[in-house]
This record gives C-alpha cells, sequence and structure tokens, in this order.
C-alpha cells in the first residue's frame, strides 16, 4: 500500500473537513498548547490535554491538524512570532545578529520547552520564514555565500538556545547547584593538578556570585559571530 503523502500544516486549509465541526481558531490550539507547555512542559501537551483546555472533544482537534507534530510546529512557530522583527538594522552584520541573537535570547527564556523540541532543519513556518529573511538581510553587506549563511544562523540559534535554558535554569533556583559546582572548581584549582584549566577559568566564584549573565552572553556571542561571519 502507497503511504500517505505527508503535507505541512502551513499547506493545508485552517479548517479540514475531518472529524467534527471546528469551533476554535488555529491560533487559539496554538495558545492553548504554548499555555499548557509553559506550565508543564511538552510532556504536558498532547492532542487530549489541548482539547480538554478548550473545553472541546480531541475528535475536534482534527479539523484543524493531522496529529501532535502540526502543533509543535504551530507552537514553535508562535514562539519565534515573539521576536521583534521591527528593529532597524545598522548595517554591521555582527551587531545586527547579536542584538537579535538577544531578542530571540528572551523570546526562549519565557518558553524554556521550546529547547526539547525533536529537532528538525527545516521546522519553519511563516514565522520563521521572517526570521530568517530578517537575519539574512542584517548579513547582506557579508559577501558569505546564502547557504552559509542560513548555516551561520542555525548555529547562531543552536547556541542561543544553550544559553537560554542555562538562564531559564538560573532563573529557576539553579544558584545552590552553581555555588556548589563553583566551589568544587576553586577547590580543583588549589590542587594545582590542572594548572591551565585553572588559569583559563580565573575565579569561579565570579559566576555563581552574580556575574552579569547577559554581558556575558552577549561578550561571548560577539566573538563567536565575528568568527563565523570571518570564515
Amino acid at each position: 500500500m502507497a503511504q500517505e503523502a505527508v503535507t505541512a500544516v502551513w499547506m493545508r486549509p485552517e479548517r479540514g473537513a475531518r472529524g467534527p465541526v471546528a469551533v476554535h481558531s488555529r491560533a487559539e490550539l496554538t495558545a492553548a498548547a504554548v499555555e499548557l507547555a509553559d506550565r508543564g512542559g511538552l510532556s504536558a501537551v498532547s492532542m487530549r490535554q489541548v482539547a480538554t483546555a478548550l473545553g472541546t472533544g480531541q475528535a475536534s482537534l482534527y479539523r484543524y491538524l493531522s496529529g501532535r507534530d502540526d502543533l509543535l510546529d504551530l507552537m514553535a512557530d508562535a514562539v519565534v512570532g515573539e521576536v521583534d522583527l521591527d528593529v532597524p538594522l545598522c548595517g554591521e552584520p555582527v551587531e545586527d545578529l547579536l542584538a537579535l541573537a538577544v531578542r530571540t535570547k528572551a523570546a526562549l527564556v519565557r518558553h524554556p520547552w521550546v529547547a526539547g523540541l525533536p529537532p528538525e532543519p527545516l521546522r519553519l513556518g511563516p514565522r520563521g520564514l521572517d526570521y530568517l529573511e530578517y537575519a539574512l538581510r542584517a548579513m547582506e553587506p557579508s559577501p558569505l555565500p546564502g547557504r552559509t549563511k542560513t548555516e551561520l544562523v542555525g548555529l547562531m540559534n543552536a547556541l542561543v538556545t544553550q544559553f537560554a535554558g542555562v538562564t531559564a535554569q538560573h532563573d529557576g533556583g539553579a544558584n545552590g547547584r552553581r555555588a556548589a559546582q563553583a566551589a568544587y572548581l576553586r577547590e580543583a584549582a588549589a590542587r594545582g593538578e590542572h594548572p591551565r584549566v585553572a588559569a583559563a577559568l580565573g575565579d569561579p566564584g565570579e559566576v555563581a556570585d552574580g556575574e552579569d549573565a547577559e554581558a556575558g552572553f552577549a561578550r561571548m556571542m560577539r566573538k563567536v559571530l565575528t568568527g563565523l561571519l570571518a570564515s
């Protein structure tokens, strides 16, 4: 038997013919799913749970979606839509991408579950395409080929996701663990068995004692972007 062709959710009608008559919009489904994920992570999101949150039957959701993967696509695109793309570009690719990375990180910190989405290189909806277009416009002064630029955006966002996850943990009360880890590193450095590591790290306590995380993020991202754009 031939396998049924898969069609991206963005290429299908807002409301399909499958299942009971639809009474909610796709945007309402997305908002309900995002709220569930914000409260309980991705494990809290299922077709049944979204239907319950909307006060409707699970079967009615199939008027909009073919399954949970569609729901995840909608959720991811909704978070990307929170990144302000109306900020004027200054014409310096590193600085424009850095500013975009900072805004992206803020959106991901608000929705830490994004880091748990199954990785898909082409998970791009309408807002994701707007985001990529903006990032490519920021890199117009660079002579890098288009394919390399899109890969650079992917690398940038992978790093941003990692930084956002650390920030979310910090905001969620992981200070005790950070302090304990810093204490271990200080003690290990004092033994003198790893002199190069000790010299490279400086004082690990500075991080646990309140190093400006946002300034550190900007500093490291600027170095990475400068290197990638110069490659």
